[in-house]
């Protein structure tokens, strides 16, 4: 069977992991799907999101509140009760699903207590749960202790530990979203667990609210010092990254649409290091804005692993710098090619007549005149200006050659 575990509050990024380990439970046929949980609450979309990925599961969900100590409240009960089987470990609770003003955090009431009550009651019904108990975990805030949550029938057993779970649900039968009924055999089933990725357990750790708020402030006033004090360049693409995390934290910004534009922010910090190179501080912000969109761009199973990632990113990085220090280099070169490398080269008359005449010059004729003394057939000549089509050429005195 496959196991993951939620220690911390419910976001779209749980969502995302949940859903992703029960289609893969799915797909490799495994045996159930174990979340073991300790919640406080969280997101009510990313809540409704997971209750249904469980009630549509073609693989036995169990959700195992633990460790001693550990709550499922709020967003978590409901979660809980959407399973096939719902256990507790000793010395833990479950409840107090009132919802909350997000943006007072005082309860809701109205319409958004109704609806949560309803749902609520409408899971609880679906798995045979007892539905006052999870009406009264909505309206009342009401929460219970394992022993007491058994004793209702708000979850089916308390087991002290994984094995002790898996072996008391042994034999067990379940109905699946399709109506098919299957027995659960655990008692011997190999456990592989099912960890977040190092991208999700960003993201996770980007929606602390705390979190997004430090950087939103942060990343604010580094763009305003980039605007107040303009050259240095590092502050303004710090206060990108920053405020682009924080958009992603605070759910303003698809995760994707963040990485991308992070994307075109780091090409186009390493096409302003070529054309004004300098200590290299573009490329260093496009490095780390590179980095930064590599995480967001690729979900699970998919994302890049850090040991790819990062010294992509340190490469492309310093690729960007020796670029910029190679175009400086050819914009300070003399010029190798047009008109003005004729200047300074040396040749022979060829046909004169006074002041002006007739001289072959990489292997074109060119006609030349002097300013100075008069030609004649066979001198040697010195280009020292072009006038139009005709190059202004002084004879070579002795000392020259």
């Amino acid at each position: 069977m496959l196991a993951t575990s939620v220690d911390g509050p419910i976001t779209t990024v749980v969502a995302d992991h949940l859903r992703e380990g029960v289609q893969r439970a799915e797909r490799e046929q495994r045996r159930a799907f174990l979340l073991e949980l300790d919640t406080p609450g969280g997101l009510d979309t990313a809540m409704r999101a997971i209750v249904r990925e469980f009630l549509d599961a073609q693989v036995p969900v169990v959700v195992y509140v633990a460790p001693s100590g550990a709550r499922a409240a709020s967003a978590g009960s409901i979660i809980t009760s959407a399973a096939h089987i719902a256990a507790m470990a000793p010395g833990t609770t479950i409840g107090a699903a009132t919802p909350v003003d997000a943006a007072s955090g005082e309860e809701a009431g109205g319409k958004v207590v109704e609806d949560a009550a309803a749902y609520a009651v409408s899971i609880a019904e679906q798995r045979g749960r007892d539905t006052e108990f999870a009406e009264d975990t909505v309206r009342e805030g009401r929460a219970v202790t394992d022993r007491e949550a058994v004793e209702i029938g708000a979850v089916d057993l308390v087991a002290a530990d994984r094995t002790t779970l898996l072996t008391e649900i042994d034999g067990r039968t379940v109905r699946l979203a399709d109506g098919t009924e299957t027995t659960l055999r655990t008692a011997d089933a190999a456990v592989d667990d099912y960890r977040m990725g190092t991208f999700a357990q960003l993201r996770q750790t980007l929606a602390n609210p705390t979190l997004a708020f430090l950087l939103l402030s942060l990343g604010s006033l580094a763009i305003l010092y980039e605007l107040a004090s303009p050259g240095a360049g590092l502050g303004g693409v710090l206060g990108a990254v920053m405020l682009a995390l924080a958009f992603v934290s605070l759910a303003v910004l698809p995760v994707n649409i963040a990485g991308l534009l992070l994307l075109g922010l780091a090409v186009a910090l390493f096409v302003a290091e070529l054309f004004t190179p300098g200590i290299g501080v573009f490329a260093a912000g496009g490095a780390i804005a590179l980095a930064v969109s590599g995480l967001m761009l690729f979900d699970e199973p998919f994302d890049v692993d850090p040991r790819v990632l990062w010294p992509t990113a340190v490469v492309v990085g310093l690729g960007a710098v020796l670029a910029g220090r190679l175009a400086l280099r050819a914009r300070r070169a003399p010029t190798v090619s047009g008109s003005q490398t004729l200047i300074g080269q040396e040749t022979t008359i060829e046909e004169a007549e006074g002041e002006r005449g007739r001289a072959r010059l990489e292997g074109s004729w060119w006609n030349v005149r002097s300013d100075g003394p008069p030609l004649r057939a066979g001198q040697r000549v010195r280009v020292v200006d072009l006038h139009e089509l005709t190059l202004v050429v002084e004879p070579l005195t002795p000392e020259k050659k």
